[in-house]
């Protein structure tokens, strides 16, 4: 090991900056996921049917993944910690008009501009984030950031629920207050590196604001990501179709495995290799969906949640960790925009696709094509990372550069 990669290794990866970050993502998602298993029920109140519920995380996925690669691009350009804050605001201010709505199809609306700055705040902080971890433990820092999404993922729900009974407008309340935490927290961040700056002034410049190559193959992610959209969306409802109580157990069950297997996957990922992590991990996926779809008593659902989410939270970060490494450092918010695109995507057409099929399947055959979709993920990995990456350039260990994973 070269001098270089040794110090990489030898680099802190729990810092000030660190902590500060995931306490600023934990409110991000503690606020967001309030709102989305509640959301189809307001619509459902509000006389809409399932179908229309299930367009409500669509609409905010489809404009998140629309606008992924060029707010990546923006955040690199006006700075990653500036963006936080103005979409911070921006998403607060939306939280108080679903306050006001009084009809199914203004929170439709709202929405999709919602989307917009969504993913401004998501590419803006994974951006940010891969200036504070080190390079060398990259699959270990994005796997420990991500606990405390899958923390806020656990809790959120269930309050979100007790929230609701008690009425839409506190609700909207509460994520507003959390919305104007996350402003505090990002403006308690240092400043973005002056290089980042310049190297994304270049490439905007140059007009190349899209990584094509990672988005071809973060279609992967997005045949797993399908079936993550229809259960964030409908998993709920159908717990009370079940009459399984409470209404959040699958969320609990399946953040709570995603951070007990957090503490060590993205270790053992770095240590065997991205790649050959990844691949088990998605076949986890296709399994929990299956499980999802057969589901009918409480501890079925449990088991379900749980091998779900041994799967669903692992693949991310070696899914990371693998790709960056045939992405040069001054494209990584272009590839982090590329790859929430294709995510995104998934997510939304997963949402309106479960709502859609369940209106007249039901949520069971809904699930099951979820599944069926998840099963082509490992095949079509393998071969567009050979047709998108091996065949357009060496990855940065093998060009002679320092790992970066």
């Amino acid at each position: 090991m070269s001098e270089e990669s040794s110090q990489a290794a030898a680099a802190p990866l729990l810092t000030a900056r660190f902590f500060l970050m995931c306490g600023f993502t934990f409110t991000v998602f503690l606020s967001l996921f309030q709102l989305l298993p509640t959301a189809p029920f307001r619509i459902l109140d509000l006389g809409g049917s399932r179908a229309v519920a299930g367009l409500f995380l669509g609409m905010l996925t489809y404009a998140s993944a629309l606008s992924a690669p060029v707010t990546g691009a923006l955040a690199d350009r006006i700075g990653k910690r500036r963006m936080l804050l103005v979409t911070s605001f921006a998403i607060a201010g939306f939280s108080l008009a679903y306050a006001a709505s009084r009809s199914y199809w203004l929170p439709l609306v709202l929405v999709f501009f919602h989307g917009l700055f969504w993913s401004g705040l998501l590419s803006a902080s994974s951006a940010y984030m891969t200036e504070v971890i080190p390079e060398a433990r990259r699959a270990e820092g994005i796997g420990y950031w991500g606990m405390a999404t899958m923390l806020a993922t656990a809790i959120s729900p269930g309050i979100g629920l007790w929230i609701y009974q008690r009425g839409w407008v506190w609700l909207c309340l509460g994520t507003t207050l959390l919305n104007l935490v996350m402003a505090a927290i990002a403006w308690r961040l240092p400043p973005d590196t002056v290089l980042a700056a310049r190297m994304s002034h270049d490439r905007l410049s140059a007009g190349g604001l899209v990584e094509w190559r990672v988005v071809a193959v973060t279609i992967a992610l997005f045949l797993c990501s399908f079936g993550y959209g229809g259960i964030m969306s409908f998993v709920a409802v159908r717990s009370d179709e079940l009459g399984i109580a409470p209404r959040s157990i699958f969320f609990i069950a399946f953040a709570l495995t995603v951070v007990v297997t957090r503490l060590y996957s993205g270790r053992l990922a770095d240590r065997v290799g991205h790649r050959r992590f990844l691949l088990p991990c998605l076949a986890l996926v296709t399994l929990g969906l299956t499980l999802t779809a057969l589901a009918r008593t409480r501890m079925q659902l449990v088991g379900a949640a749980c091998v779900f989410g041994l799967g669903f939270g692992s693949q991310y970060p070696a899914f990371v960790g693998h790709v960056m490494k045939f992405v040069d450092r001054n494209r990584r918010g272009a590839a982090f925009g590329g790859i929430l695109a294709a995510f995104d995507t998934g997510i939304g057409t997963g949402s309106i696709g479960v709502g859609a099929m369940a209106e007249r399947l039901g949520f069971g055959p809904a699930f099951g094509v979820a599944a069926a979709l998840s099963a082509f993920s490992i095949p079509y990995f393998l071969w567009a990372e050979k047709r998108f990456l091996v065949a357009h350039g060496e990855s940065r260990e093998t060009a002679g550069e320092a790992p970066r994973a």
